[in-house]
């Protein structure tokens, strides 16, 4: 998943603080985003219109910044502050959807193919990695989580044997060079972790594309890949796979085999 964000209002004036007036937008905000290097602007109203949390919220997640890329809107999320403005409506917007690149697969199948998403082999990519042996093993799925919703294309645990003979893991990071300060800092906040290595790799992917099969009613998403323009993987989204299982009352297996088969019925039409 990739977020993207227009450009942020940060508004203009002054605030209060325990120092007494504090000009606005914040240092703190605007520090956050610069770093980030967001597109800012003063705004409609005199008063505060991003905080350090929102701007750190949107340091973290975004990956792009301009108007809203093609896509396909599936839900939208309205959040309202609590100040109300004449100006301008006190409103965040949030649009959750897929992205629109390609042309819908032929075949009835209910396939639309929704994204072209390989990676740039042109793009520098790095490994962090950070041997750890006293974080309550608990923690790890949450670091993970956090680790692959702030950019990293990403992020796996190695069981090792550290000096003395104790248990660790090595946790690895992989992402693009633009993303390494800020996932490094996380390793380094979520993690007891004192301390990161860094190498530069390359890294070759195959095309990839996002299409969707019909399973008795319920969609299943279906990652397709390519190499020169040949399908050689066809995958469903386990995700999915479950979710149908669990709403038609079936074995996840019968749901998987169900589309994989309609998955090569799809990849086979898209191919004619």
């Amino acid at each position: 998943p990739s977020v993207s964000c227009t450009q942020v209002a940060v508004g203009w004036g002054s605030g209060r603080s325990l120092h007494g007036p504090l000009p606005l937008p914040a240092p703190a905000v605007i520090g956050l985003l610069a770093a980030a290097g967001a597109p800012t602007y003063g705004g409609a109203v005199a008063h505060e219109a991003c905080t350090p949390t929102g701007a750190a919220l949107l340091a973290t997640i975004v990956s792009a910044w301009g108007p809203q890329p093609p896509m396909t809107v599936r839900r939208v999320g309205v959040g309202a502050g609590g100040r109300d403005t004449t100006e301008v409506a006190n409103v965040t917007r949030v649009l959750l959807g897929e992205p629109v690149d390609a042309v819908g697969v032929p075949g009835g199948m209910g396939a639309i193919a929704i994204a072209n998403e390989s990676d740039s082999s042109d793009e520098p990519w790095v490994v962090l990695e950070t041997n750890v042996d006293d974080l309550d093993p608990r923690l790890w799925p949450g670091v993970l989580d956090v680790l692959l919703g702030a950019g990293a294309a990403d992020a796996w645990l190695t069981p090792i044997l550290m000096k003395k003979g104790r248990p660790a893991h090595t946790l690895s990071v992989l992402c693009a060079v633009t993303k390494a300060e800020v996932l490094g800092r996380l390793v380094l906040t979520h993690t007891s972790a004192l301390g990161l290595r860094r190498q530069q790799v390359t890294k070759v992917a195959l095309d990839r594309e996002l299409h969707s099969v019909d399973v008795n009613g319920h969609a299943v998403t279906i990652k397709v890949a390519r190499l020169a323009g040949e399908v050689v993987n066809t995958q469903p989204e386990w995700r999915d796979v479950e979710a149908a299982a669990a709403a038609l009352g079936l074995p996840a297996k019968l749901v998987l085999a169900r589309a994989i088969a309609a998955a090569h019925a799809l990849t086979r039409a898209g191919n004619r």
